[in-house]
């Protein structure tokens, strides 16, 4: 499967941290899910100094693009307008 390192930032509105707050445990269901299946390597908020979350980070593996789409399509922190700009890398992580 291919790996991917997934950064994304949120919005900085000022409901921007309502939004978030609203799909959170939703995109944590979907997350424990692609675990579940093997996809979710690891991840986490981004935070800024005062520790308040302004992202996320994630390292999944899809076996094809089109379960990478599908998973974009998905994913409540997409849908629910809480990711404002989101990369997508090819990632291999190290044997270590």
């Amino acid at each position: 499967m291919q790996q991917y390192l997934i950064t994304a930032y949120d919005y900085t509105d000022p409901e921007a941290l309502q939004r978030r707050l609203a799909v959170r445990e939703n995109h944590l269901a979907g997350a424990r899910r692609l675990k579940a299946t093997g996809n979710f390597l690891t991840g986490g908020a981004i935070l800024d100094a005062d520790g308040k979350m302004i992202g996320s980070m994630m390292v999944a593996q899809f076996a094809t693009p089109e379960e990478l789409a599908a998973w974009q399509r998905d994913e409540p922190y997409l849908t629910g307008r809480v990711w404002e700009k989101v990369d997508i890398r090819p990632f291999r992580m190290a044997d270590v």
